[in-house]
């Protein structure tokens, strides 16, 4: 699954959703093939902001929270989708294997995100670079909230959350659920990574707290 969720929250939901597919029904207790695909882009890392769906049904479900219900509720038989399951497993296998070596050797294995372009297959700063550290600085030192600062910086909401979470900034590269040192160049400290994750959790602290039950 890909998205930064904590370990417990992803077990929540998968159990709520008895590790099946809410729109084909597809179950898998092992949930390599299901996805955790989120409803609204602004909401809060909460279960309920979060629906299971399997790879096939998540990489077709669309982006607007009222398609979405539309899409979940057109219901389809898993078992129609099995014959390109099978087809996928076969490929992400062989992918798989091939990612795992490019991880090894501190490869990036996903496209450039914001700051870095990809240069002959090597993640380097680009020209915006320097706005990187500005938003990480900004997030640390002033009251601004996410929505402020992804609306500053022509984002979403989730996307500049998911900015401020990006261990790719540090020089990191990730593969499945491992992490290890990257060949390229961070773009903030870890001092200051650091204690941008520390807001962040004060914060989600006080926001759950101030919900209503």
């Amino acid at each position: 699954m890909k998205n930064n969720l904590s370990h417990q929250l992803r077990e929540k939901i998968l159990t709520r959703d008895n590790f099946s597919c809410q729109k084909c029904n597809f179950k898998d207790k092992t949930s390599e093939e299901l996805e955790l695909h989120c409803v609204k882009s602004s909401g809060l890392d909460q279960a309920e902001n979060f629906v299971t769906l399997c790879s096939i049904c998540h990489n077709h479900a669309p982006d607007s929270e009222k398609d979405l219900v539309l899409y979940l509720n057109e219901k389809v038989d898993g078992v129609l989708l099995n014959t390109f399951r099978k087809s996928l497993r076969s490929v992400s296998k062989k992918t798989k294997q091939g990612m795992n070596k490019q991880f090894v050797r501190g490869k990036h294995l996903t496209k450039a995100p914001r700051g870095y372009k990809l240069v002959d297959k090597e993640l380097v700063p680009d020209e915006n670079s320097g706005t990187i550290h500005k938003i990480f600085q900004e997030f640390l030192d002033t009251g601004v909230s996410l929505t402020q600062l992804a609306k500053k910086n022509n984002m979403t909401t989730a996307g500049i959350k998911k900015l401020l979470q990006n261990t790719t900034y540090l020089g990191k590269v990730k593969f499945a659920s491992k992490e290890s040192d990257g060949k390229h160049k961070p773009l903030v400290s870890e001092v200051l990574f650091n204690r941008v994750q520390n807001k962040l959790n004060r914060n989600f602290v006080k926001t759950y707290k101030q919900t209503p039950v």
